[in-house]
């Protein structure tokens, strides 16, 4: 198996002293995998602490902390090359510091007071303390608003009860931001989105069940209790609302999921080349055959379109930024890296072939691990639903039915407008049906990402691979689009089995 280690990329960046912290950082990553006695792909379930305190001894969570409290500044340019530099080795653990900074130390740098993050933030730099995020309840998965987590005033606080799943590093985390709705005179739950940092003082939160996740082993995932008292001023204040807060803090994780899909998307594609210059069939290596070369192209045009969405979200995703309102860049990153991600898995499964299906290979492994990167912060279907709305409300705001006349005008598709205006001169109406809507936010993310991949020619990017990503992903775009054009109406029959015995239909 591959382990020629993660190649630090950051040497444009604006201080030697950035690629010299990766650097060392994905050295020290890659000693740890390869002196661990446990394959970085087995089904080892739960966090190994005594390995996460090695990462952590390195300082990676450095790159989401102020300056002013002993980090690095919180340049989202940094955090994404740390995303990348773990993930070139591990998705989970690259995971496991996505969790950390975009779910917690982030949001709590914006929105926590100053003396709470003068007492969090150097638990992280020198404690090996870790964070998440409980936002998802058992009934309310994709309808987070409507979460049945109460927030009581008392005199000591705020008193939280509910119940929590699905809080990656449950069970392990020192501190979490919990989600709750305030309580209204009459005992009703209000509509708006309270956050408080809890730490394990505090006590009141109960694992009651630890899941056997299919993938991500490293991460443990369950099923809590709640009813701790929380300070009042570990409540975090918003700018505005706390819907606002949740949909910034949102956005904001989704815009950095590139950094956790590059070195995740850079190490399956070299594996897969590696494995076809060396695997000899029919007398030549895989890598001679056209059809080899064609699933490496697609593994490539996805690195070269997670580079754009990485350069994208430099500037994009900024914790000065308000994100709440970057619904549609944040969706189309979210969506498109982790399709690629996924597709690009499913491609090294097959080039490796049989061997890869061990669960204990990379291949076989980085198609399970990907697979919850399509589901949670938003199902894919969901925000593809949402990519489309968004542009037929700008289109019906400015009266205008022609695609590409409004893309062509629109920011965050105008570069591409024009490359792809064979296949988006035609009219669309308001009322079109879910599943056409969410084939079309399909072709228009991809779109937006395209977008980014031209700006990063633009910028100085290698020129063949931003040629060759083009072509690939308007393939993609016209295969998306042909499918929107022409979707049938079929719907579900119900009670299918009566009349639907094969055996039956047999002559004689």
């Amino acid at each position: 198996m591959l382990r020629t280690g993660y190649v630090c990329r950051t040497m444009n960046t604006k201080t030697h002293d950035v690629s010299s912290f990766i650097l060392s950082l994905s050295e020290r990553l890659r000693s740890l995998f390869q002196n661990r006695e446990v394959s970085p792909h087995a089904a080892q379930h739960g966090l190994d602490r005594a390995f996460t305190n090695q990462v952590l001894e390195s300082q990676p969570l450095s790159v989401f902390i102020p300056e002013r409290f002993g980090g690095r500044g919180q340049h989202v340019s940094e955090c994404l090359s740390m995303l990348e530099a773990c993930s070139y080795e591990s998705l989970p653990l690259s995971l496991v510091m996505g969790i950390n900074g975009a779910l917690f130390l982030q949001p709590l740098s914006k929105y926590g007071s100053e003396a709470v993050q003068a007492d969090v933030f150097p638990k992280f730099l020198h404690e090996n303390a870790l964070g998440g995020l409980m936002i998802t309840e058992p009934g309310f998965g994709s309808d987070a608003l409507q979460m049945q987590t109460s927030a009581e005033r008392t005199g000591d606080g705020y008193r939280i009860r509910g119940t929590k799943h699905w809080g990656g590093l449950t069970g392990h985390a020192d501190y979490w931001l919990l989600t709750a709705r305030g309580m209204t005179p009459r005992g009703d739950l209000e509509r708006n989105i309270s956050f408080f940092a809890w730490d394990r003082s505090l006590g009141g939160i109960q694992v009651e069940e630890y899941y056997e996740n299919l993938g991500l082993h490293m991460i443990p995932y369950g099923l809590n209790r709640i009813d701790a008292v929380v300070p009042e001023s570990r409540k975090l204040e918003p700018k505005t609302t706390g819907v606002r807060m949740l949909l910034d803090l949102l956005h904001r994780s989704r815009l950095q999921f590139p950094g956790m899909a590059m070195g995740y998307l850079r190490r399956l594609l070299d594996e897969a080349v590696t494995h076809c210059k060396e695997r000899m069939v029919g007398g030549k290596p895989l890598f001679a055959y056209d059809q080899v070369q064609q699933r490496l192209a697609r593994m490539q045009a996805a690195f070269t379109a997670c580079s754009g969405m990485c350069a994208f979200s430099s500037s994009a995703a900024s914790v000065d930024n308000d994100c709440s309102g970057s619904a549609l860049p944040a969706n189309a990153i979210k969506t498109v890296v982790t399709d690629m991600m996924q597709s690009t898995a499913q491609s090294l499964l097959q080039l490796v072939g049989a061997k890869g299906y061990r669960m204990d290979h990379i291949a076989g492994s980085a198609v399970i691990d990907s697979r919850p990167f399509q589901i949670f912060e938003g199902s894919n279907d969901i925000l593809y639903q949402q990519i489309s709305e968004f542009i037929l409300k700008g289109m019906g705001r400015v009266r205008e039915s022609n695609l590409y006349r409004y893309l062509a005008d629109f920011p965050n598709t105008s570069r591409v407008a024009d490359y792809l205006k064979n296949s988006l001169s035609f009219s669309l109406t308001p009322d079109l049906s879910q599943r056409r809507t969410v084939e079309l936010g399909k072709a228009l993310g991809r779109i937006v990402s395209m977008d980014m991949v031209m700006k990063l020619g633009d910028q100085g990017f290698r020129k063949d691979l931003i040629d060759n990503c083009l072509s690939v992903m308007k393939t993609d775009v016209d295969a998306i689009l042909h499918r929107f054009s022409s979707m049938a109406d079929a719907n579900v029959v119900e009670d299918y089995i009566d009349g639907a015995v094969w055996q039956d239909a047999l002559p004689g």
